[in-house]
């Protein structure tokens, strides 16, 4: 029996891949000699275009990474960053806890492991626990009231037609046509607040087929100024989904997108592939991203929070009730919409787990990596 208990170095390599958030080695001289999966993603780089690069090629000249790692070989000594603010390539920032830990004693001697916690990401989950929980519990408050208001509502059709019966005016029935007109309409925004209520049946699915056939059906219907741009990553492996509700989900999307622009306007389609993502408080290994992005004036930020609640819409004539549908959509998918908004810049992004059967972990204080936007 084999009782070497020492890890293998395929075995440390799998952890490092396998590690959420960021991961570098440089040599005594400063250059990078490893980066993991994760630190890839961040950077937005592969490895093999970021490994022999002088951390100052990789960094700006006034980063305070990077000033750590010079301090770091110079002193020997492990230094921490609380709340760094870092500047990557893609003009992308973000904010993150940043640890340089020397690997030998002796100083101008040694390499540096640099670890990476991204705050923001942190920051979106606790986001999207709030999200996720409030539409919970606004879902939850919706069914009580749709059972005392739809019962109420049936008594008062069906008086109305008993009622009907015995009116000997045909001017008369004119108002119980109406009363008996505005109780279905009642019960039919009802029906819509509650949202979807039938059980996803689930296969698997090319998401891109699934975008095309929204975009042909759009384009059929919208003005000549508003023109679609398609970025497809068709490395994507298919989806598990059902094929009728994803389709509604995207097209109540694009259709909001569609009114933002007006008469004239650009809206792209988008695909992305992001490893060991978190949605939610789940953390999953693959994670399908499909963003619609708008080039219209951008939601009100006191809006932005609540913009997936029934009613809730940035339109005088508009219900709110698109975007909710389509929010309660992904969430039978086990996924998640979000949405970020500029002046000239709004981005609806539908996160759809890839994996299957237990394939994610729950996670609340991992980072993650970042796809080129």
């Amino acid at each position: 029996m084999n009782t070497d208990s020492k890890p293998t170095a395929g075995l440390h390599q799998r952890i490092l891949d396998n590690l959420s958030h960021a991961v570098l080695m440089f040599d005594a001289a400063l250059r990078l000699v490893f980066i993991n999966p994760a630190g890839e993603m961040l950077f937005a780089v592969s490895a093999s275009r970021l490994l022999g690069l002088p951390a100052k090629d990789i960094l700006p000249a006034d980063s305070p990474l990077l000033a750590a790692l010079r301090r770091g070989l110079r002193d020997g000594h492990p230094i921490t960053e609380h709340e760094v603010q870092l500047s990557l390539p893609g003009q992308h920032k973000l904010t993150a806890d940043c640890t340089v830990t020397p690997l030998s004693t002796r100083p101008d001697d040694s390499g540096l492991l640099v670890e990476l916690r991204p705050l923001d990401h942190q920051r979106r989950v606790a986001r999207e626990e709030q999200q996720i929980a409030r539409q919970q519990t606004f879902r939850t408050l919706v069914r009580g009231l749709a059972h005392e208001i739809k019962n109420p509502l049936g008594g008062l059709r069906g008086a109305a037609q008993l009622l009907e019966r015995e009116l000997p005016a045909a001017g008369l029935k004119e108002y119980t046509a109406i009363i008996i007109g505005e109780a279905d309409r009642l019960r039919n925004l009802v029906d819509h607040l509650l949202g979807p209520n039938t059980i996803a049946r689930k296969e698997s699915l090319n998401i891109h087929r699934v975008l095309e056939h929204v975009r042909q059906l759009v384009q059929a219907e919208v003005p000549h100024g508003i023109r679609f741009h398609t970025d497809y990553d068709p490395s994507i492996p298919h989806v598990t989904g059902d094929r009728d509700q994803l389709i509604q989900a995207v097209l109540n999307v694009v259709r909001n997108a569609v009114q933002a622009v007006g008469n004239e306007g650009e809206i792209t389609l988008r695909t992305r592939a992001r490893r060991q993502f978190t949605i939610g408080s789940r953390q999953h290994r693959l994670v399908c991203q499909v963003c619609v992005i708008d080039n219209g004036p951008g939601i009100p930020e006191e809006l932005v929070e609540n913009i997936f609640f029934p009613m809730v819409s940035g339109r005088a004539d508009g219900t709110g009730l698109g975007l909710s549908i389509a929010q309660s959509l992904i969430n039978q998918h086990d996924g998640l919409i979000t949405c970020k908004s500029r002046p000239g810049h709004t981005q609806f992004c539908l996160l759809l787990p890839l994996e299957t059967g237990g394939a994610s972990t729950e996670k609340t204080t991992t980072s993650e990596e970042r796809i080129p936007t």
